[in-house]
């Protein structure tokens, strides 16, 4: 069966070729370089080799690639407040939020792309923009539950369950929204809130702790833990079980029956960039569905535009992706982000220590 990887080249070809024509313009001979923040690995190759290459051809703008996560895209966000050297920043939804607030974000251009994206994808008056959409659920390591005959798991409290002592990976949540989600979700089961997130520090390290191998900076570790039989379940999302499932590594998505929590990757541009006009056309094209179908079909970017058609060999996944939208939950970032720092000082001090 088709993936989302293996999609014909000759689709891109005309996808490239219908975002050259509508992006062509005098200007297209300039020889510009805008640099955008992002996370590195699957995102960058995807965006560099299959977005990114119409818009440079039509534009005559080079697009570079600052690789980090989004913790490490907002730290340099700061640190360049007043001398910017990057143009646009992708962010996960949580730090898009505190970065609009540290007034490190201005609004978007209006653009008739804009009213093609889902509204709840527009953050704060188009101060930042959705560009993909996704949803932090768990993620199995197929070939360890097969071989054991265990079951899909189907609920945040598997991580407890102790069977799988130690072989649950979870992401630090002191910097990846993934770990996070994670411990929000296993708040909420034992009573907490945003507002209140007792329940989950009191009780974590004597439920999920016992059974947790490694607590990890970021995601990219995952692939060699499930290659190497280490890593059992870890907090992921379908998009990151398409991208692995791709490199041939066994892992598979499972919907917890409380909910996953709903992962939006923003985009903002950057207040006081070195080139405004750049950094906006970029921004916009990102948005378009030239650019978006481009990266749904090489690198499984759900995408944030209505109006993208996904192709007939993926619309049963998209189709899937539909349905977890549905006990999709969300979480208070306005709490979220202003309680973080406290957390991550309990989470560093009470669950990683």
């Amino acid at each position: 069966m088709p993936t989302l990887r293996s999609l014909s080249l000759t689709g891109l070809a005309t996808v490239a070729i219908t975002a050259a024509a509508a992006l062509s313009t005098p200007a297209a001979a300039q020889t510009k370089t805008v640099y955008i923040g992002m996370n590195g690995g699957t995102m960058e190759k995807t965006y560099t080799e299959n977005v990114f290459p119409a818009f440079e051809k039509a534009t005559g703008i080079k697009v570079v690639v600052v690789p980090g996560t989004s913790s490490d895209i907002l730290a340099k966000l700061q640190a360049q407040k007043d001398n910017p050297q990057m143009h646009v920043v992708f962010l996960d939804d949580g730090l898009m939020y505190r970065a609009i607030g540290m007034g490190l974000c201005q609004k978007m251009d209006s653009s008739p792309v804009l009213n093609d994206v889902y509204q709840s994808a527009r953050l704060k008056g188009d101060m930042a923009v959705g560009v993909n959409m996704g949803m932090t659920g768990l993620a199995y390591n197929k070939a360890m539950f097969d071989e054991k005959g265990w079951a899909p798991p189907t609920s945040w409290m598997d991580l407890a369950d102790p069977k799988y002592k130690g072989k649950i990976v979870v992401q630090s949540a002191a910097s990846s929204s993934f770990g996070l989600h994670a411990f929000l979700m296993y708040n909420r089961i034992k009573g907490g809130t945003e507002g209140n997130v007792d329940p989950g520090f009191t009780t974590w390290r004597k439920t999920i702790g016992p059974n947790v191998l490694e607590y990890i900076p970021s995601s990219a570790k995952i692939a060699e833990m499930v290659q190497t039989n280490e890593a059992a379940i870890f907090p992921l999302t379908p998009t990151g079980v398409g991208s692995l499932k791709a490199k041939g590594i066994p892992v598979e998505y499972a919907q917890p029956k409380e909910g996953s929590v709903v992962l939006m990757v923003g985009e903002c541009v950057v207040a006081k960039n070195p080139d405004n006009e750049a950094a906006q056309k970029l921004a916009a094209y990102l948005l378009g569905p030239e650019a978006q179908l481009a990266a749904l079909q090489y690198g499984a970017q759900i995408p944030s535009n209505t109006k993208v058609t996904p192709p007939a060999e993926v619309a049963d996944e998209m189709n899937k992706f539909q349905g977890y939208m549905k006990n999709a939950v969300t979480v208070d970032w306005d709490v979220i982000n202003e309680k973080r720092p406290d957390w991550n000082q309990r989470w560093n001090k009470e669950i990683e220590r």
